[in-house]
């Protein structure tokens, strides 16, 4: 039990030191920002504004929720395929 109890207490430490790191360091540049455009100026590419912007609004809160109402209504119709049907057909065959 106290092996259990140090390995928590010191995944909790580093989690909040790294936490605490990254609230108090500078900003940190995107991926797009230090390769994507690094890349695309060395071929001779300026960046342009995406096809769909999510940056406006909640219009990316508003994808996430269809994809999930979408993922919830395939996986609430397959429930019983999924986790009952498959140990009832077991237990008589």
């Amino acid at each position: 039990m106290r092996r259990k109890t140090g390995m928590v207490v010191c995944i909790s430490l580093v989690f909040l030191s790294s936490f605490t790191a990254m609230a108090f360091s500078a900003d940190w540049a995107g991926v797009d920002e230090t390769v994507v455009e690094k890349f695309a100026e060395e071929a001779g590419r300026s960046p342009r504004a995406p096809y769909i912007n999510t940056d406006q609004g909640d219009l990316l809160l508003f994808v996430f929720l269809l994809a999930g109402a979408v993922g919830g209504f395939i996986g609430g119709y397959y429930f019983r395929f999924l986790f009952h049907e498959n140990k009832l057909t077991a237990a008589n065959g």
